[in-house]
């Protein structure tokens, strides 16, 4: 049985333990559970944390303009939404049924973000479901065409990628160290202003090598287990992370490298 959400005082408990690891920006991620985690659930979460970070994000369900304007109101700084593959019947095999299913539905959700005056709009694809340089693409037209009609909001891109392991979908299409490294550069010179986050799933090698290479996001101690941080540590993660050093050596790695880490760089409310 998939585990109950957190309680007020599990979420509570949770916040202070990422605070206690110098965390100021959070990023609040749910599945994709209409009925047990919604826009009451959210708005509520937001409520409970909001004057504990500089920076709430989100990375939750598509939802409806006036409930992305509801979470704007509540404080909320970003939203993430990927559509996974701008190719149509790829989706459909992924997605057969369900609210999940509705491609249009899916892919005219930063429409809605931004008509919610949301600061900050985060896209990107599941790179490995479909051919990535198409994907890409696609994801490159979604953005340019996004800061052209909501040039109020700030954007970012993200890559999360499919890796051969047993007992999950493989991906379609592998793609390489040397793929992403290329695609990383592509969008820098394509966008020198949009905002590349490079996840916990990808290895320490990896993320050190791209950070002179255009990378200015990092995720660092990431858990994803519900709970994962105080309330219930040993549940089972949503995928495995790759890179699981701590957020301080993550920064002092930064800095190593003759770069800056930046803790806070935005706050939603007042001080």
């Amino acid at each position: 049985m998939p585990r109950k959400t957190l309680s007020d005082a599990e979420l509570l408990k949770e916040v202070e333990a990422i605070k206690e690891l110098g965390f100021q920006h959070v990023l609040l991620v749910s599945g994709e559970a209409n009925y047990t985690v919604n826009i009451n659930y959210f708005s509520n979460a937001v409520k409970l944390i909001r004057d504990k970070f500089a920076n709430i994000s989100i990375e939750v369900q598509p939802l409806e303009q006036d409930e992305y304007e509801t979470l704007q109101e509540l404080g909320v700084y970003a939203v993430l939404v990927y559509q996974e593959t701008y190719h149509r019947d790829t989706y459909k095999t992924y997605h057969p049924k369900g609210k999940k299913s509705n491609f249009n539905y899916r892919l005219d959700t930063p429409d809605r973000i931004g008509r919610a005056q949301i600061h900050k709009i985060g896209i990107g694809v599941l790179l490995g479901l479909e051919d990535w340089r198409a994907d890409s693409f696609f994801c490159a037209l979604h953005l340019d065409y996004l800061q052209k009609t909501y040039w109020q909001s700030k954007y970012s891109i993200s890559f999360p990628r499919m890796r051969p392991a047993e007992g999950i979908i493989e991906p379609n299409v592998i793609v390489s160290d040397k793929n992403l490294v290329q695609l990383i550069c592509a969008y820098r010179m394509f966008n020198p202003d949009v905002e590349l986050s490079i996840s916990t799933r990808e290895s320490e090698k990896f993320r050190e090598s791209v950070i002179p290479l255009g990378a200015t996001s990092m995720s660092a101690e990431s858990k994803t287990n519900p709970g994962g941080y105080a309330v219930e540590p040993e549940t089972l993660e949503q995928f495995e992370i790759c890179d699981e050093r701590p957020a301080s050596a993550i920064a002092q790695m930064i800095r190593g490298k003759g770069y800056e880490p930046v803790w806070k760089d935005w706050f939603v409310g007042q001080e």
